[in-house]
């Protein structure tokens, strides 16, 4: 049974930082590449960031230099760290094992101006 657990969401002003965590099980984390996709109300969802396996990663336009998407396979867990966060970023940040397409439940970021 695949599970991916999101934490860390939640309140915080513009110009903070927050770092997101997500928590696999289930899959075969080391070979997995991982994704950061998010949602805001009223908008489509939209891809973040993603790792894989050996590391590599890529950035949407609008985080690149801001966000920073990381993984511990000894943990099997990956985080996505959000510094400067604005207003904009404001949405449900999900968690995605992009190899098999399973997706985390979300959570909340809220960024107040």
């Amino acid at each position: 049974q695949v599970q991916l657990v999101e934490s860390g969401g939640g309140l915080v002003q513009a110009g903070g930082s927050l770092r997101l965590s997500c928590a696999a099980s289930g899959i075969i984390f080391g070979i997995s590449t991982m994704a950061w996709y998010r949602q805001a109300p009223g908008k489509q969802r939209e891809w973040v960031a993603s790792i894989r396996g050996s590391g590599t990663t890529n950035y949407a336009d609008s985080v690149k230099g801001r966000f920073t998407i990381s993984r511990d396979n000894a943990k099997d867990t990956v985080y996505l760290q959000m510094n400067s966060l604005r207003p904009e970023d404001t949405a449900v940040y999900y968690c995605v094992a992009l190899s098999s397409n399973y997706w985390g439940r979300g959570t909340q970021v809220t960024v107040s101006a």
